[in-house]
C-alpha cells in the first residue's frame, strides 16, 4: 500500500488519482504476464518415441500377402523381367570372377583377413621358395584311403609308412615355423605378428599342393626372397 505524503493531505483528490493510476499500472502488468503465459501453450501431447518417428518418416508399410499366389505375384513383380535378371546375374558373376582374380594375384584389398599385410606376403614367399616335405601330405592321404581296399598286409605297410612320414612332417613343420619366425623378426622387427600363429600359417601353406595355393605363388622353388 502506498503511503501518502504529509503535503498531500490537503488534496485528497490528487491522492485518489495517484492510487488509481498505481492500481491500473499493476493491472496492466498482470494482464501482460497472463497474456504471455497464454500465448505459449504446451504441446498437449507426449513426445513421440524414436521408433514411431522413424516409422512415420518411412511411410506406410505394405501389408503381408494373404495367400501363396499373392506372394508369388508380388515376387514376380519386384524381381523384374527375365532379361533384367539375366543381365544382373551376368554382372554378379563377372564381379565375383574379377574379385577372385585379384585375390589370387595377391592384391591386399581383396585378400582374406588372415592373408593381409606385408608380413603374411613375406611368409608366403618364403614358403613358396622352398620344396617342403609337408607338401606331400595330401597325396599321401589319398594313397592311404586307396590302400584301405587292398590286402591287409599291404595296408599294414602303408599305415606304417604313413606314420613315419607324418613324424618327419611334424619335425619339418617345427623347423619351418622357427625359421619363418626368425626371418620375419629380421625383416620386420616392429611387427607383433609371430609365434605359433605365424608358424602354423606357414605350415598350412606348405602342406597345400602348390597349384592349389591361394593367393598364387609369386616366386618359384629356389628363388631368393
Amino acid at each position: 500500500m502506498k503511503l501518502l505524503r504529509r503535503g498531500d493531505s490537503d488534496n485528497p483528490d490528487k491522492n485518489h488519482v495517484e492510487v488509481t493510476e498505481s492500481s491500473a499500472s499493476s493491472s496492466e502488468t498482470t494482464a501482460e504476464t497472463a497474456g504471455k503465459t497464454a500465448s505459449t501453450p504446451g504441446k498437449g501431447r507426449p513426445t513421440p518415441k524414436r521408433r514411431e518417428a522413424e516409422a512415420k518418416r518411412r511411410g506406410p508399410v505394405t501389408p503381408a500377402p494373404l495367400t501363396a499366389k499373392e506372394a508369388r505375384a508380388r515376387r514376380k513383380a519386384t524381381r523384374g523381367s527375365k532379361e533384367e535378371r539375366k543381365t544382373a546375374a551376368a554382372e554378379r558373376r563377372a564381379d565375383a570372377a574379377d574379385r577372385r582374380a585379384r585375390m589370387l594375384a595377391g592384391e591386399d584389398k581383396y585378400l582374406m583377413p588372415r592373408d593381409k599385410g606385408p608380413v603374411r606376403a613375406y611368409v608366403r614367399d618364403l614358403v613358396d621358395s622352398r620344396r617342403n616335405l609337408v607338401g606331400l601330405f595330401m597325396p599321401l592321404a589319398l594313397i592311404l584311403i586307396m590302400a584301405m581296399f587292398l590286402n591287409p598286409i599291404i595296408q599294414s605297410y602303408v599305415t606304417l609308412g604313413m606314420l613315419v612320414m607324418m613324424l618327419f612332417m611334424a619335425i619339418e613343420g617345427y623347423v619351418l615355423g622357427r625359421m619363418i619366425n626368425n626371418r620375419v623378426r629380421e625383416r620386420f622387427p616392429d611387427t607383433a605378428d609371430g609365434g605359433f600363429k605365424l608358424g602354423w600359417y606357414a605350415f598350412v601353406r606348405a602342406s597345400q599342393i602348390r597349384k592349389m595355393r591361394a593367393p598364387k605363388p609369386r616366386v618359384g622353388p629356389g628363388d631368393a626372397v
